[in-house]
């Protein structure tokens, strides 16, 4: 008779833990995954597929006026935020469905409820405890809010996928990628949007030529971006919401949206009590094996902080369930991850910053490119792309590639297997670009970009 009801008992159905429940099933192993809300988790739920939906719906806006330059005419397009907001709950109820398809498929029982630990092999949900000889946490991460007066007035990303009106006048608080993909989502659909970010520029953590672009191009596109300002109380009036800022100053808007940050989510799952150690911002603390303090307990996704993306999470659920179920151990390499922000223009980028560089590397060589996209020669739209490469100068390796323009995320995938594989710049300049496209950039820059300073004291 088995020691225990599960061989894993995984928290937390989304991309992580279902990605490890499905893969230890088909090893063989005796799987469950107990989730308190929809299974597919931030990503599928409230997260990347309904905020991809909403992007696309806020470009036809833009579309439709580029049109009339390429002959196309029709009556004024009239925009319904219902239709849209339905259609995605549609596509949403379909995903939750799949993934409940794949888990039933694999053999791995779902329960439904909270889980909490009562001890280094048990789980209990609601009434009823489970003993699995492995747990698994991957519950993911949640969006916080600051303290301030009047907070209660404000809505975060998940509610936003909700909003039974789209508001005419929406500020958007925060300069990371979710603050500057709903910027551009609620631009695009027609609202008056304006963003508030605390520093000096908006994305920080990615290369300085992407964040001042970005700034730039998003406040051609009509985005009120205002930086060095933060709200110091919000208050509920008859026509809306007015916040104060800090330095005074009013705004009245219909609603307003924080995205200054998420948080795992390790509260109120018995963690602590049995042993398992968090870091300073409530993470789960794991080894480059995903295992935590209490040997037989692992984590996976953005309840462990380290890259919180959704293929990252997948990734370390598929290598840990190799590795104890699997015929082959493996840690998930976290060096050189593609990552994209869906704003307007989009921005993705691999490896490292042109600062980063400097720090690891010492001398680098730079090159860049920017110009306006063919399409708009004739839409006349002032509207511009950047693409940049960072090269290690010893070695020539190319070490980042970043990009602002439409389909950057389409194009920097193919780019990131290259850097993965420590591809050279000769071996981009050997490669034969398609015609025309912005990504033939990539393969076409000779010249190196040389700092005005020292240009000028040659």
């Amino acid at each position: 008779m088995a020691k225990y009801d599960f061989d894993l008992f995984v928290i937390g159905a989304g991309s992580g833990g279902v990605r490890a429940s499905r893969v230890a099933a088909n090893y063989g192993a005796r799987v469950a995954v107990c989730e308190e809300s929809r299974v597919g988790g931030t990503c599928v739920i409230r997260g990347c597929i309904p905020k991809k939906l909403l992007v696309y719906g806020a470009h036809y806006g833009e579309d439709f006026a580029d049109a009339l330059a390429y002959g196309w005419s029709a009556a004024g397009p009239r925009f319904d935020w219902g239709t849209l907001i339905s259609n995605k709950d549609k596509e949403i109820d379909r995903l939750n469905r799949v993934y409940i398809g794949l888990l039933r498929d694999a053999g791995v029982q779902l329960v439904q409820g909270r889980a909490v630990l009562r001890d280094a092999h048990t789980v209990v949900v609601g009434d009823r405890a489970y003993g699995a000889e492995t747990i698994l946490i991957a519950t993911g991460a949640r969006p916080v809010r600051p303290s301030l007066p009047g907070i209660e007035h404000s809505i975060t990303s998940d509610e936003a996928f909700h909003l039974a009106d789209l508001p005419r006048r929406v500020v958007i608080v925060g300069g990371g990628y979710i603050a500057c993909e709903f910027a551009g989502i609620f631009n695009g659909l027609g609202a008056h949007t304006t963003q508030l970010y605390r520093g000096t520029q908006i994305l920080r953590g990615f290369d300085d030529d992407v964040r001042t672009f970005l700034c730039r191009e998003m406040r051609r596109h009509g985005v009120d971006i205002r930086l060095d300002h933060d709200v110091r109380r919000i208050e509920r009036t008859a026509a809306g919401v007015e916040l104060t800022l800090l330095d005074g100053s009013q705004i009245a808007c219909d609603a307003i949206m924080f995205a200054t940050g998420r948080a795992p989510n390790t509260k109120g799952l018995g963690l602590e009590a049995v042993g398992v150690a968090l870091d300073a911002k409530g993470a789960v603390a794991v080894d480059a094996w995903s295992r935590t303090s209490v040997p037989n307990i692992y984590a996976v996704g953005d309840v462990t902080n380290r890259i919180n993306l959704t293929p990252v999470a997948l990734n370390e659920g598929l290598c840990f369930a190799e590795t104890l179920y699997g015929p082959t151990p493996r840690q998930m390499d976290h060096a050189n991850v593609p990552s994209a922000v869906f704003s307007n223009p989009s921005v993705a980028t691999v490896g490292l910053t042109e600062a980063a560089a400097r720090r690891a590397l010492g001398a680098i060589d730079i090159y860049k490119s920017t110009f306006r996209p063919l399409r708009h020669t004739l839409t006349g739209r002032d509207s511009f792309v950047l693409l940049k490469l960072v090269v290690d100068a010893t070695s020539q390796r190319v070490v980042g590639a970043h990009m602002v323009g439409p389909e950057a995320a389409e194009t920097i995938q193919g780019i990131a297997i290259a850097v993965k594989l420590g591809a050279t710049k000769a071996q981009f300049d050997a490669t034969v670009g398609i015609h025309p496209t912005a990504a033939e950039e990539f393969v076409t820059m000779r010249t190196k970009f040389v700092e005005p300073e020292a240009r000028a004291a040659e």
